[in-house]
């Protein structure tokens, strides 16, 4: 009777061992990675009023509700934006032609130049330089060619050529950069520009005449003194003669 409990027993410890061996591994969890950081997000106001000269391109920019289209591009897509800004000297300058002959929406279209709807550092110009005409906000014909010169970015739209003066903000997404003339489109301006006048010439030195020449009798030699004096000699040598031809008609006369 006691062989066949121990030998249940031995059978019941051999399984529940067998058991614990084959029991599957409990799956094991990978660490989620943190998502990556939010950019700051970039006030394209604050920016604008704080870093420089530019309350005239501000102004624009509220009026013509393109600062809603240049602050949703830079704080809500990927792809950011780049914008170029005039200095206030820039539009004071800006004669003929002038941006108040324009309409509303030709003006919108005229900040909307400004602006390209991508994120570039400075290096990335080069070559964009290469790239031919870089369409901007507004779209369509509205293209920027761009050239680097030993580093130096250079900007035309037909109208316009200046270039990159410096960089006001350039931190991805958003990059600002300040140029010295105001971006005129040819879609709206068309292709008649009136050529650089040419610099008026330096006027030519005042030069004093010639002071006149001292005579031996102390008067001044003049050109106008010239004609007198050969008049005076001419009288004086026709008076000789006359005395002389009197003088021998005289001595003749009393010969005879």
């Amino acid at each position: 009777m006691e062989l066949p409990v121990i030998c249940m027993l031995l059978l019941l410890s051999s399984s529940a061992a067998y058991a614990q061996k084959t029991k599957p591994p409990s799956p094991s969890f990978s660490p989620t990675p943190a998502p990556a950081p939010a950019p700051d997000f970039v006030n394209l106001t604050e920016l604008l009023t704080v870093a420089g000269p530019f309350h005239t391109f501000l102004n624009y920019l509220q009026s013509t509700k393109v600062l809603e289209t240049f602050q949703d591009q830079a704080n809500k897509t990927e792809e950011g934006i780049t914008i170029f800004v005039p200095k206030d000297s820039a539009f004071t300058a800006l004669k003929k032609p002038s941006l108040s002959n324009l309409t509303a929406d030709q003006l919108k279209s005229v900040i909307l130049f400004h602006g390209l709807p991508h994120y570039y550092t400075l290096a990335d110009f080069k070559n964009l330089s290469e790239s031919g005409p870089i369409p901007t906000f507004a779209g369509g014909s509205y293209t920027l060619n761009f050239t680097d010169t030993s580093g130096s970015v250079h900007l035309t739209s037909g109208w316009s050529d200046t270039k990159v003066s410096s960089s006001v903000h350039s931190t991805d997404p958003v990059a600002v950069y300040q140029v010295d003339k105001v971006l005129l489109p040819e879609a709206i301006f068309g292709t008649d520009i009136p050529p650089t006048s040419a610099p008026a010439p330096a006027p030519a030195p005042d030069t004093a005449p010639a002071a006149d020449a001292p005579t031996a009798d102390g008067g001044s030699s003049s050109p106008g003194s010239a004609p007198e004096k050969s008049s005076s000699y001419r009288i004086i040598s026709w008076g000789i003669w006359g005395h002389l031809v009197l003088a021998v008609s005289g001595g003749l006369a009393l010969i005879l």
